[in-house]
């Protein structure tokens, strides 16, 4: 705590620069929020880079081919959105012992009748 009046400027001069300090970390927060939002593009070497097998070019023009990736085809060029290339790769992860157990008594509940007999 301010002891006498002398110390004033300094403590003064203290809280501006850390209110300063915040100001900046606010405003790369939110530049950094704002580049998260925005779709992320990729072409076919972007995708091979980011895919952590790092596969071939010949391979994911077969997953393309086999419609096993999500992709757009612009003229004769393939992009790929990150988030969505995020969530196929998800989509293969497999499940825990606990989600199947609980996808398994969702489905039996869901097939009782009143009752409590099975269809």
């Amino acid at each position: 705590m301010i002891s006498n009046l002398e110390e004033m400027p300094q403590a003064l001069n203290y809280l501006i620069s850390k209110v300063e300090s915040l100001e900046e970390m606010v405003n790369e927060l939110s530049v950094q929020k704002d580049v998260h939002e925005q779709p992320e593009w990729m072409n076919i070497d972007d995708l091979r880079q980011y895919l952590p097998s790092h596969p071939a070019k010949q391979t994911i023009y077969g997953w393309v081919n086999d419609k096993v990736i999500p992709y757009y085809k612009n003229s004769k060029k393939l992009t790929f959105k990150k988030s969505e290339i995020d969530e196929w790769l998800h989509q293969g992860r497999r499940k825990s012992t606990e989600d199947l157990e609980r996808e398994a008594s969702e489905f039996v509940n869901s097939k009782k009748i009143k009752g409590g007999r099975a269809l």
